[in-house]
């Protein structure tokens, strides 16, 4: 049995790997479908928990190859990489994947699907400043404009629906984090199914904009990474995303003035409808619920000399637990 966790823990530092190692050969074989010149350096790259990734410096410039691992499902590939040429047609500074000679973004490496998209210069804020906020809240606003006339569709897999199936798989054995874990976590499960909305303003979202999916260089946003969530779902759900993973402090205590710099440069751009301002609290409840599920489902279930530390959940408790008291989207600094 797991030792009962803090609700307030340090920090863990995620141990990030690539998973699939390539030999010079194979990866020559693959290069010679590009056009980008010889490859002069391949470094593996020490982020993302999703994928294997590597730097590739060639002749013409500097590529990221990524290789798909199994929890990247092939059959979505295709809208993943063919969103990212929509949005960065549409000025969105998303990687651009890369036509192969045959005229395909897609290839195989490795027994890997595998794809090169084009390299974006920048570095995550390791401290969140609300300037960042600024810039995330209208850099989300501006990707869901672009993404409305997308054409093609992707279910969210990780939306209210799946969210019994993850808790069910647990087990029961929340309360190996936490007493009384399981129980909560029913409840809010049940409140949730009994108050979500049927019809919100929707569209193409990114679904998991955290801090490490973005870049910033002297303090402007300039690049969004890592679209192996994006989907149709709500965009005051985004948003709800966007309020956990940036707007609370490292001991989990929630930032107004950071989450009213982020919805109002969201405005800026696109305005909410009076119903999405209404389930905005909802909506960031409910973001927080699928961050814990999917959390204590890899606390229980990754091995302990897995390559890759998993994210305290109780981390999401808190941050539930304040979702829980707001009453009205005032109290996350909208007027």
């Amino acid at each position: 049995m797991k030792t009962q966790i803090p609700l307030y823990p340090h920090p863990r530092i995620d141990r990030m790997a690539v998973y699939t190692e390539v030999s010079d050969t194979e990866l020559n074989a693959f290069a010679g479908c590009y056009d980008f010149g010889e490859i002069l350096a391949c470094k593996g790259i020490a982020e993302g928990i999703e994928n294997s990734n590597f730097q590739l410096i060639t002749e013409t410039g500097n590529y990221i190859l990524t290789l798909y691992e199994k929890r990247v499902e092939p059959d979505d590939l295709p809208y993943f990489l063919n969103l990212l040429g929509h949005l960065s047609a549409k000025g969105i500074p998303c990687p651009v994947p890369l036509k192969r000679r045959d005229g395909k973004s897609l290839g195989t490496l490795c027994g890997r699907p595998a794809a090169v998209v084009t390299f974006l210069a920048g570095m995550w804020p390791r401290r969140i400043l609300v300037e960042h906020c600024a810039e995330v809240g209208a850099g989300m606003a501006q990707l869901h404009l672009a993404g409305q006339d997308f054409p093609m569709r992707r279910a969210n897999r990780l939306t209210i629906d799946a969210w019994e199936g993850v808790l069910a798989s647990c087990r029961g054995r929340g309360d190996e984090v936490r007493a009384g874990l399981t129980e909560e976590l029913a409840r809010e499960l049940a409140y949730l199914q009994a108050h979500w909305p049927k019809e919100l303003p929707g569209g193409v979202i990114h679904g998991d904009l955290f801090p490490d999916n973005v870049f910033f260089r002297h303090g402007r946003l300039s690049g969004i990474i890592d679209f192996y969530f994006a989907c149709n779902d709500f965009f005051a759900y985004d948003v709800g995303i966007c309020l956990n993973a940036w707007c609370f402090e490292a001991d989990n205590s929630f930032n107004i003035t950071k989450a009213r710099r982020m919805l109002s440069a969201y405005r800026r751009h696109r305005d909410f409808s009076e119903r999405e301002l209404a389930a905005l609290p909802l909506m960031a409840r409910g973001a927080a619920m699928r961050f814990l599920l999917t959390r204590l489902y890899d606390w229980l279930n990754t091995p302990q000399d897995a390559f890759v530390t998993p994210k305290n959940p109780l981390e999401y408790l808190a941050k539930l637990r304040f979702h829980q008291e707001v009453s009205h989207p005032s109290d996350y600094g909208l007027e």
